[in-house]
């Protein structure tokens, strides 16, 4: 028994660790030479932004854009080291889901390089969803009713017939305890 409490508790150890260990960020699969898209979650009609250092410094690549819809677009050498850069416009035709965004590194000491990295497409942006604040309106619909329901004459019928039955149970009882027969 103690064994089994020893290597449950050791079991358990080991998956909070493995919990608690980031995920891997797309900056850190950029540097590896994988390709950032930002913002990585889109509505249609946003324009994205994909970079990646895996072309070198002198790199070029072309990025294929096409499985969401959008053309072929260039990535070109920016100011930060190492790194490639380009746009795309989400077309304002693009369903939700999620999409492979790639592009193929050319220039010298490439070797042809592709890379890849995801797209989602939602059909609201999620700081549009933060900022729509709802307002609760009308009354709660649980099934039970409320003293400050929709129909004030169902609600004192039923406080009515709750006070009858109240009265009635303790006529009763009343009864009972005296020992009168009912």
């Amino acid at each position: 028994m103690r064994r089994a409490r020893l290597l449950t508790t050791a079991a358990l150890a080991v998956a909070s660790a493995g919990l608690l260990t980031p995920p891997a960020t797309a900056a850190a699969l950029a540097a590896g030479g994988g390709l950032e898209v930002f913002p990585s979650t889109v509505t249609p009609g946003t324009t994205v932004t994909v970079n990646t250092t895996a072309c070198g410094s002198e790199g070029t690549a072309t990025g294929d854009a096409s499985a969401v819809g959008a053309s072929a677009f260039t990535l070109a050498p920016s100011t930060h080291e190492e790194n490639a850069i380009g746009q795309f416009k989400v077309p304002p035709s693009a369903q939700p889901g999620t999409y492979e965004i790639v592009a193929k590194c050319s220039g010298s000491g490439s070797g042809g390089k592709e890379v890849a990295g995801d797209l989602v497409v939602t059909i609201t942006s999620t700081a549009a969803a933060r900022e729509q604040q709802v307002t609760p309106k009308g009354h709660v619909k649980t099934g039970v009713g409320g003293a400050l329901g929709p129909d004030p004459v169902q609600t004192t019928a039923g406080v009515a017939a709750l006070a009858v039955a109240a009265a009635g149970g303790t006529w009763l009882l009343h009864r009972r305890a005296r020992g009168d027969r009912i």
